[in-house]
């Protein structure tokens, strides 16, 4: 790559089938997660995503852009900013923020189909 490459964003819809299948796979059976009733009873809307479900969206967006380069070399920092309401159409989007001796970094987000902010922070790799 002799350019920082456009990162393609990725939209998922996290609904009680995958947030069920995450919750199995990480061993996470939270019931704010997986049972309506039990997050109503914690003052929620309704179930919650695992916040690391939301945060792989942006994993899987960069190492779209950059392959076996993201794995090797890719780090991320971010904050939670809300949480995803179970079901909840959410898009992972990175936009260049600057590139530096053939590193490049990025201003990453995560949003709710309504717009709301979810998580944002920055992601970096190499790109040569």
């Amino acid at each position: 790559m002799s350019a920082p490459p456009q990162v393609p964003a990725v939209t998922r819809l996290l609904d009680r089938a995958r947030v069920g299948a995450y919750a199995g796979a990480a061993r996470d059976g939270n019931p704010i997660h997986l049972d309506p009733v039990v997050a109503r009873a914690a003052g929620l809307d309704g179930p919650l995503a695992h916040g690391m479900l939301v945060l792989a969206l942006v994993s899987e967006a960069m190492s779209r852009a950059f392959g076996r380069r993201w794995a090797d070399s890719g780090s991320l920092k971010v904050r939670w900013r809300a949480p995803a309401l179970v079901p909840s159409v959410v898009t992972a989007r990175a936009v260049l923020r600057s590139e530096r001796d053939g590193v490049a970094s990025y201003d990453v987000r995560c949003e709710d189909a309504r717009g709301v902010v979810l998580l944002n922070g920055t992601a970096s790799a190499r790109y040569r």
